[in-house]
């Protein structure tokens, strides 16, 4: 009976890394772990060419020495990466939340065995991870990463060194965020720690992406004996699993000891304080969870949102600012993507054009100097923002409450559409048009600040235009199905596309403004792109049939049951 229950409970917990109540009826969860996992693989199939590469080199030169422990800090740096991300995504599945409570407390399950089970169930999505990452770059690295005449034992070791790094490295970084939730939740009451549960997220969020992308580049046998750069090292721990990898590889230096020292105890630290908070959290926290309520909303509250305009756009507007501003997982989806865009910025600001562009402007105005790159900053950024905001509307906030929209229908799908559309202006371009207009105006002269803020209002209306095209839904008011689209190549391909044209766009604005008269005719494309786009837009909207959409798919003809697999 109690393997039954383990095996239940362990397949329950690993599935419900993203809630399974926001899921379309006809979605699986498992599709979306599926892309997911796509996502990691294809990432390993393009970044294992790089492997190939060096190991398919047979001198051993300086130069290629410095590679080789370049890719492998980028190896351990992107794992961290990837798994601290996935520990922050499935933030809420870390710990039983109070429908677990409610649900397991009455029957005979002891804790014992949900405590297991979640433990399990933690391991294997962390174990699947750094292997996702991994399969493809593993497979070259003994022979790219290996000493020089090491042999076949040589390779064996490279390759078990390799692994043990990874896994070492994804561990330490995902329990640090499990211990800091763990401890989280006993040092502070229930309603303060979920209050605060969502500002620790964002920040873990923004330190991650914050350090991989900024980090300085010291994986070279140099830079790491140099003395100048031993409080970097102290304070980065993708370089103590670097030295790590050295000293399990056999290709130690006693420079490397401290970074070795660094990453044994800091990884002991680590899994000691997570699993004393785990244990801790199961059989303290549990009885609070059924006990204390969650979050209460003030008693005397402020009115603080404007009118959108008539009384069903001003509902859906305050509706769509409050549910951004209270969801922690809305946030979080926002937050991914401009994490993205923050990383493609200092991508581009680092390219050799970026450079080339930047050096020949001097230090003093550097800001203050009208640059292909900073024009490119601003376009990424209001691009994942859109994009951001879109992806948070198609999420539900509680899909059982849309029934409130369907019973109180104050107008046909036109009105609701158009009130959608009129909430997405105020939460998706508004915001970087006023953050853009702060900082250009403050840095460079009125006329290529206004001009650039006219063409950035005017390229976010284009995209949303373009993203709102066929969303007939209420803004977080509608189920989701995962699975829709190829997301491993869509993905990579518009990042890419996406790139190229931001690259040749922000150059061609920056001549643009150097001539009117090549301003003034890119000004009327966009305006003509505007156009069209509203036209389209609102054509679809208008067009007969349309209707709001609550389910992302229509009722199917004949209802199955779905019990296959549940032993019938």
């Amino acid at each position: 009976m109690t393997k039954v229950q383990f095996r239940v409970l362990y397949r329950q917990f690993l599935f419900r890394v993203i809630d399974l109540e926001l899921l379309s009826s006809q979605g699986e969860i498992s599709k979306l772990l599926g892309q997911i996992v796509a996502l990691l693989v294809f990432f390993s199939l393009l970044v294992s060419f790089g492997v190939w590469a060096l190991a398919g080199s047979h001198m051993r030169t300086p130069a290629l020495l410095v590679a080789s422990w370049g890719m492998e800090h980028f190896l351990i740096a992107t794992t961290m990466l990837a798994v601290g991300l996935f520990a922050v995504l499935s933030w809420d599945g870390m710990f039983p939340d109070r429908r677990d409570v409610l649900v397991l407390a009455p029957l005979p399950v002891r804790a014992r065995t949900v405590f297991l089970a979640k433990v399990a169930a933690v391991a294997t999505a962390l174990g699947v991870m750094v292997a996702a990452l991994n399969v493809l770059t593993g497979l070259p690295a003994p022979l790219a990463f290996s000493p020089l005449n090491s042999g076949v034992l040589g390779l064996a070791r490279s390759f078990a060194a390799y692994w043990v790094t990874m896994l070492a490295a994804g561990t330490f970084i995902f329990c640090c965020l499990l211990g800091i939730q763990g401890l989280a939740a006993q040092i502070l009451p229930r309603r303060q720690f979920l209050s605060m549960s969502s500002f620790l997220q964002m920040a873990a969020f923004c330190l991650l992406v914050g350090v991989y992308f900024l980090q300085p580049p010291l994986a070279t046998p140099q830079a790491l004996t140099a003395a100048q750069n031993q409080g970097w090292l102290a304070c980065l721990p993708s370089y103590w699993f670097l030295g790590l990898f050295q000293e399990l590889n056999g290709s130690t230096r006693p420079s490397l000891t401290p970074l070795v020292q660094r990453a044994w105890i800091s990884l002991a630290i680590a899994a000691c304080i997570a699993a004393l908070a785990y244990v801790l959290f199961y059989f303290r926290s549990l009885r609070k969870i059924a006990e204390e309520p969650d979050i209460v909303p003030p008693s005397h509250g402020v009115n603080w949102l404007p009118r959108f305009g008539g009384p069903l756009q001003t509902a859906i507007g305050q509706f769509s600012v409050r549910t951004l501003f209270r969801s922690r997982q809305h946030r979080l989806i926002l937050a991914f993507y401009s994490g993205i865009g923050f990383a493609l910025v200092i991508f581009c600001v680092k390219t050799p054009y970026a450079q080339e562009q930047l050096s020949a402007v001097s230090a003093n105005s550097l800001w203050h100097h009208l640059n292909a790159p900073l024009l490119a900053a601003s376009i990424v950024m209001m691009f994942f923002w859109v994009v951001g905001i879109r992806a948070a509307f198609a999420m539900p906030l509680e899909l059982r409450a849309n029934w409130i929209f369907r019973i109180t229908t104050l107008g046909g799908a036109t009105e609701y559409m158009a009130a959608s559309r009129r909430a997405f202006y105020a939460l998706a371009l508004f915001p970087v048009w006023a953050a853009s207009a702060a900082v250009f105006l403050s840095l460079w002269p009125w006329w290529p600040a206004l001009g650039h803020l006219v063409i950035l209002g005017l390229l976010g209306l284009i995209l949303c235009d373009l993203c709102l095209a066929g969303f007939r839904k209420i803004p977080f008011a509608c189920s989701y199905l995962p699975g829709k689209s190829n997301v491993t190549r869509a993905f990579w391909l518009c990042i890419i596309v996406f790139i190229l044209l931001v690259t040749k766009g922000s150059e061609l604005e920056r001549r643009a403004f150097e001539r009117p008269a090549g301003y003034a005719i890119m000004l009327a494309i966009l305006v003509v792109a505007m156009v069209c786009s509203r036209w389209r837009t609102t054509a679809i909207a208008k067009s007969e049939g349309a209707r709001l959409q609550f389910e992302e798919l229509p009722p199917p003809a004949v209802q199955i049951l779905g019990l296959h697999g549940h032993g019938i």
